[in-house]
């Protein structure tokens, strides 16, 4: 790739992955993403950050385009995450740096992936400065966002805040700033992003934000490893403005019912749901799991403060879609949402119960009582449905 100075003599040097189509369960297909690194030239050579294994050598060509690799003086790794130092220990080969700088969490991420020999390591804390010469870089530790190790680089002269993962988006494209594409796309970007990865995170990601906040930093230019730069006082405004909108997770009068079904019994259930909510004026949606993905699910799920899940019963069980996307969403810890549960059966019966404590245990609202049917739902369970789903919006509403 060819390398984007961002600001005077500061540059993106990553790569672009094109056909990644998985991230730990959040599926990027179509997608793919963008691993940034950063390059700093001045009395002090920096880099930021490297990239994704498979990308080293193009990295390091990419780095050649603005200066020698070699010349490099200091490496900055606010984060040890394989897609964000998955090259660091090739470029500590051949750079040979004079300081390799890391959080205190980030030190001990370090030993513990690469165990190395002899690195110049040095721990910076929150407020720690490091002089580049003419620039000063102040380290903000941004732990849990999303890792322990997480750190931020702020340089005062250039109004830049270099940010890891916070703030990215998995985008792969030949655009580096998000002034360059449509702002919805942006905003779907963001919002995948976060529902997926950063959600567990919603309340540090609140305290961090105000303590960054109460630094009174002077940013224009917020520039994340993943996805689009953020530039310009307007977009650093939105970028912060939508982190904190979805990090309150404030309930929104709509409702997403997902559902799995076998011979389409689940599915005439899951339609009726939707025909209650509607008629209580909540705007709902119906996503089966077998055309939508766990992590397109989750996107949803940002916008919505209510949700119904439904499932016929399989082997005194859940569908195992169902339940794969269920222990999904119970590690990224979806809050304030209102809950109901439905499901058909042929012998059994479990799917119900089963559903209802999955959801009572993530701290759901569950609304009762539950629908279930044997084979086939005729119009009076079809009536159960509906009235389910609009028990669902008035609890939704009285939470609004």
């Amino acid at each position: 790739m060819r390398p984007v100075e961002i600001k005077k003599d500061i540059f993106w040097v990553g790569a672009v992955d094109w056909s990644t189509i998985d991230f730990h369960g959040y599926s990027l297909a179509r997608k793919g993403t963008t691993y940034n690194a950063y390059l700093v030239k001045d009395e002090k050579i920096t880099l930021f950050d490297t990239v994704k294994a498979p990308f080293c050598e193009e990295f390091i060509e990419t780095i050649a385009q603005v200066v020698d690799p070699a010349k490099i003086d200091y490496i900055v790794a606010n984060h040890l995450e394989p897609d964000h130092a998955g090259c660091l220990a090739r470029l500590v080969e051949l750079v040979k740096p004079e300081k390799i700088f890391v959080s205190p969490m980030g030190k001990r991420s370090l030993e513990a992936h690469f165990h190395p020999q002899g690195w110049p390591v040095e721990e910076m804390k929150t407020g720690s400065t490091l002089s580049l010469g003419k620039r000063t870089v102040t380290f903000i530790e941004t732990r849990m966002l999303h890792w322990p190790d997480s750190m931020s680089s702020y340089l005062a002269e250039d109004k830049l805040l270099i940010t890891n993962d916070a703030f990215g988006q998995n985008l792969a494209t030949t655009e580096r700033f998000a002034d360059e594409i449509d702002r919805s796309k942006l905003r779907a970007a963001m919002s995948a992003y976060y529902g997926n990865i950063v959600l567990p995170y919603s309340s540090v990601v609140e305290k961090t934000l105000a303590a960054i906040q109460g630094m009174n930093l002077d940013i224009d230019m917020l520039a994340p490893d993943h996805g689009l730069i953020f530039r310009g006082e307007a977009d650093v405004r939105y970028a912060i403005e939508t982190y904190l909108e979805f990090a309150a997770q404030k309930p929104k009068n709509r409702a997403l019912v997902v559902y799995d079904t076998m011979w389409h019994s689940t599915e005439k259930m899951a339609f009726a749901v939707v025909d209650g909510l509607m008629d209580e004026g909540v705007s709902a949606r119906a996503m089966h799991l077998k055309s939508f993905h766990q992590s397109d699910v989750m996107t949803e799920l940002m916008y919505c403060g209510a949700l119904a899940v439904g499932s016929p019963t399989l082997n005194n069980g859940i569908l195992p879609g169902i339940a794969g996307l269920l222990t999904y969403m119970k590690g990224l810890r979806p809050q304030n949402k209102v809950a109901a549960a439905f499901g058909s059966f042929g012998w059994s019966g479990e799917c119900v119960n089963i559903l209802k404590n999955l959801l009572t245990d993530m701290n759901f609202e569950v609304v009762e009582p539950q629908v279930k049917v044997k084979h086939v739902p005729d119009k009076d369970v079809l009536a159960q449905c509906v009235e389910l789903g609009r028990t669902l919006g008035r609890a939704l509403k009285a939470k609004l």
